[in-house]
């Protein structure tokens, strides 16, 4: 299943020639459910065959492989490419045998060639089919596409061949071309010990024509639109997980408020969008700033929390506790589970293809920076013990963005909270099993990245990650605009820059509104949010440190590497303790906004996308099962035409970070009614982890169903996944454990707050914004702006110089 082609091409860049890594890659269980078969659909549109000698009769000569063939593959294996006579028509046929394997795979493909390469159209889709029989449930069809500008890459793959002892037919549709492409090329890859026979390919155009319905919705038909709900969220809400059930989870825990902290009030929200209800839920100790992930069986794992907030005479900052809960969704009640190794204020949270939960990062139960990786296991349902789980002894910061990779290593794509990045490049790749780190080059300004926002980028497959905006709330300069692009499918993956976020207006907190953003004025909390549309949306986020509201939203569309900017924007601002996510109806939510003069904004807000003032929407009329496995076909059946179906998984997001956000691409096959489709299921559980996703069609206005919930995962989910070799050649040098040490130092003032003056949830800049001249006046005009009121001076200390008169109170 990917990269290397014959030896006369691996020395050039780019091209399939790469490395795979040295451990080994077991099967797929070959028991998996391979669901419900189309019985030899036909093509959406009659046409003419694009692929040239889709037979084989025609050779090169004796013992040649048939023209415009070749074969290819990577890793440890031994095989066989050659022609034979088990043919399906004609007298040839061409077959694929696998005799041992570590890693890696064997392919029959088309041949890279302007004059052996089907033609093809951008924006298109192409029906691809094949009469196969096989011995091994490890072959699937791939393809591999030419870049005008980059040349042959990997595109993806699109369908696993069932084990079948006689000719069978199979048929798939491709994603819609991306832009630049020109030729395509496709064939068996094989990746399991057996033999793949095939024969008799085809390849039409099935590209269905958009309506372009006329909408009527004035601006609302490009730039969609938001509107404020009439009720009032009920609680400080910092984190936001969408359940399986269509529900919303809002944690607050003491939602930053000391007060609420001392009284022992704990409390948690279920919203329903179908209902407008809200619920609250007692909520067993203070969640605030703690790490969740939804498990496989669609519960929420909620890891540590706030233990104490910082201490007004310096001697602590926040600390973190060692204890950990499972919020049901179904009886909507927490219950908790054994208690990690230490505290985590701030903790990442990334489930893994098998289902089990890696954490990194926060703060200890005495402020310092943990260092400790801590493992939920799915099968033992618990935390296992330190010594049961690798560790580097690496602080990664608070909420570092851990991307699962497709070869189970993770990215950690520098977004983070509070301060500077890591040492080094401020991005790297962490090889769980080997227990190494690689850094990864090309982050712009890593040092402010702080609340930035990182997303794997549609599809899942495509393995391209996009990170937007930051800050530094230590030295509070003007946020950023810059983005970055990397691709983790290149030998050597690095950053490489992406286009300036759009600027839009921001309030400055002197009584003179919005003004229009200037210069290289960006905006930190940046929420991003995958669209079933295949695009992302970016909407929130802040000028400076819990201050300056930006309103601005745009949509990046992953296919142009582009924003569409001009959104229509959420009148409500979005900075610190923010979030937003997609709804399963299309629509997103934004929630909570938390400025440093410790108010919290209860609003809720909700955004239509332009895809839903085109017209009526697909529906998904029946889905044969919602109990799903890998490497399986799943019927659904539409009420009219699609062109693309996918997975979404719900969110579990808090402050700009949710490393487990993905899109799915799911291949179709399309019935020659057009609306019963079988949709082929990606056989790599580190694409698309065990759990509950968002089921969702879309059609060719980009106009998607209400999502249907579907469960993937089965036994298979446990076994290691056959990948790609990507990112075998990296540039810089693996790097080992460090040290083992108890703790790294993190000073108190790390949230970027002075806390010689007001309460533990007012947030005084530790720097003020370079706009503001370094005097007593100043700065107080710029506090009274922000509407900071009655700040005490908390012992005798006044570093910042707001008390002038000794008085006792700042700035009055």
């Amino acid at each position: 299943m990917a990269l290397i082609v014959t030896a006369r091409r691996r020395t050039r860049p780019g091209r399939r020639g790469r490395r795979t890594r040295a451990a080994a890659a077991l099967l797929l269980a070959s028991s998996a459910s391979f669901g419900l078969l189309l019985a030899a659909p036909g093509p959406a549109e009659a046409g003419s065959n694009l692929v040239v000698n889709p037979g084989f009769e025609a050779a090169r000569g004796t013992g040649a492989l048939p023209t415009c063939w070749e074969k290819s593959g990577w890793g440890d294996n031994d095989a066989t490419v050659t022609t034979t006579d088990q043919s399906h028509s004609g007298g040839k046929a061409l077959s694929v045998t696998l005799t041992r394997r570590v890693s890696g795979d064997r392919k029959a493909l088309m041949v890279e060639d302007a004059s052996c390469a089907p033609q093809v159209t951008s924006a298109h889709q192409y029906d691809l089919s094949l009469w196969y029989k096989s011995t091994t449930p490890d072959a699937s069809i791939t393809v591999f596409r030419h870049d005008v500008k980059a040349g042959w890459q990997y595109w993806t793959d699109l369908k696993s061949l069932p084990v079948s002892a006689e000719y069978t037919r199979a048929s798939v549709r491709t994603p819609v071309v991306p832009p630049g492409t020109d030729q395509i090329t496709w064939g068996v890859s094989v990746y399991g010990t057996g033999t793949v026979v095939s024969d008799d390919y085809d390849m039409q155009d099935a590209t269905l024509p958009a309506e372009g319905p006329v909408c009527t919705a004035g601006e609302a038909c490009t730039k969609g639109n938001w509107a404020v709900m009439p009720f009032r969220n009920p609680v400080r809400s910092m984190h936001s997980v969408v359940l399986h059930n269509g529900k919303v989870l809002l944690v607050a825990g003491s939602g930053n408020d000391p007060d609420l902290f001392k009284a022992g009030t704990f409390t948690s929200a279920v919203y329903d969008p179908k209902t407008g209800a809200m619920k609250t839920i007692p909520t067993p100790v203070d969640m605030f700033c703690a790490g969740h992930v939804q498990l496989s069986d669609g519960r929420i794992l909620i890891m540590s929390g706030n233990k104490a907030y910082p201490a007004a005479d310096g001697s602590h900052g926040y600390e973190g506790f060692k204890d950990s809960y499972v919020f049901d969704p179904a009886a909507e009640t927490y219950t908790r589970t054994n208690d990690m190794n230490e505290g985590h204020w701030y903790p990442s949270a990334t489930i893994l293809g098998n289902g089990d939960v890696i954490s990194f990062g926060g703060l200890k139960e005495d402020s310092t920076g943990s260092v400790t990786a801590e493992k939920f296991s799915q099968a033992q349902q618990k935390w296992l013990p330190r010594a049961e789980v690798n560790q580097t002894w690496s602080y990664w910061g608070l909420y570092p963005s851990m991307i699962l990779m497709q070869d189970g290593r993770l990215f950690y794509s520098g977004s983070h909270v509070f301060g500077d990045g890591t040492p080094g490049t401020g991005a790297s790749v962490y090889d769980y099993a080997a227990n190494r780190i690689t850094d990864v080059p090309g982050l712009q300004d890593k040092d402010h990245r702080d609340q930035s926002m990182s997303v794997l980028l549609p599809p899942a497959q495509d393995q391209r990650v996009l990170t937007m905006g930051g800050g530094n709330v230590n030295s509070n300069p003007e946020a950023s605009r810059l983005t970055d692009l990397i691709d983790l499918k290149l030998p050597s993956p690095a950053y490489r820059p992406g286009p300036l976020l759009p600027q839009g207006t921001v309030d400055q907190g002197r009584g003179q509104g919005p003004k229009p953003q200037t210069g290289g004025q960006g905006k930190m909390y940046v929420s991003a949010v995958l669209m079933p549309d295949g695009k992302v949306l970016e909407t929130g986020g802040g000028l400076h440190d819990r201050a300056d509201p930006v309103y601005e939203a745009s949509m990046f569309d992953p296919a142009t590497n582009a924003f569409q900017p001009g959104l229509a924007t959420d009148p409500v601002p979005r900075t610190y303790h923010s979030s937003a996510f997609l709804l399963p109806d299309g629509r997103v939510m934004a929630v909570g906004d938390n400025p440093g003069n410790g108010t919290f904004n209860d609003q809720v807000s909700v955004y239509t996308p332009p895809y839903l003032y085109k017209g009526a929407r697909p529906q998904i009329t029946a889905v044969a099962s919602d109990k799903w496995q890998y490497a399986s076909t799943q019927r659904i059946t539409v009420d009219r035409p699609v062109v693309k179906a996918e997975l979404i998984r719900p969110a579990a997001v808090t402050h700009s970070s949710d490393p487990n956000q993905r899109f799915v691409d799911l291949p179709m096959t399309v019935g020659s009614d057009g609306t019963t489709i079988d949709l082929n299921v990606t056989s790599n559980p580190n694409l698309a982890p065990p759990g509950w996703y968002m089921l969702f069609a879309v059609d060719a206005d980009g106009v998607p169903s209400v999502a249907s919930w579907v469960h993937l995962g089965g036994a298979e989910a446990l076994a290691a996944p056959v990948v790609h070799g990507f990112g075998g050649a990296m540039s810089h040098e693996a790097k080992g454990p460090e040290k083992q040490r108890a703790s790294h130092p993190v000073p108190v003032e790390i949230a970027g707050c002075d806390r010689h003056y007001g309460a533990a949830n007012v947030c005084v800049p530790t720097a003020f914004p370079k706009s503001v001249a370094p005097t007593t006046a100043a700065r107080c005009a710029w506090l009274t702006s922000h509407d900071y009121r009655n700040l005490r001076l908390n012992g005798r200390d006044d570093p910042l110089r707001l008390d002038p008169d000794r008085n006792g109170r700042a700035c009055g």
